[in-house]
């Protein structure tokens, strides 16, 4: 008797322990420009137990990073992007993004950061070259 509620003791511990892991597996993890803005993207294989993820930028190339957006877990072997229309676009800026994890007990995750020059024109320098040539 003695022996049976261990073992079913030891199964139920077991039970709720893999229920309790979070965890998430991610790859493809990356930022690109998308004309004005910045698109950021990632693939999970394994989704367990998560609150939320955040995605996470920094201006130039040390600082402190920022929330700017969360994201809802939708399960395992899911795509994900997000398309940032706030990073400001001057001459020329750096950004570097980073994923946070959440997990359900209040752990965070961070996975590597993913830098990206975003160096494009601006439509002002791009009106004011118009209006410009029409004189010439």
């Amino acid at each position: 008797m003695k022996i049976k509620v261990t073992i079913l003791f030891l199964f139920i511990v077991a039970l709720f322990a893999g229920t309790l892991v979070a965890e998430a597996w991610v790859y493809d993890f990356k930022a690109s420009n998308e004309g004005d803005d910045i698109l950021v993207e990632w693939r999970t294989t394994r989704e367990n137990n998560l609150q939320y993820f955040a995605i996470e930028r920094r201006s130039g190339s040390s600082g402190d990073f920022y929330e700017i957006t969360r994201v809802i877990p939708r399960g395992s072997n899911s795509y994900y992007s997000y398309t940032d229309k706030s990073a400001y676009k001057p001459t020329d800026s750096f950004y570097a993004y980073r994923l946070a994890i959440y997990e359900q007990g209040g752990k965070v995750n961070y996975i590597k950061e993913y830098g990206i020059s975003h160096s494009t024109v601006s439509g002002v320098r791009r009106t004011w070259g118009s209006i410009k040539a029409m004189f010439r």
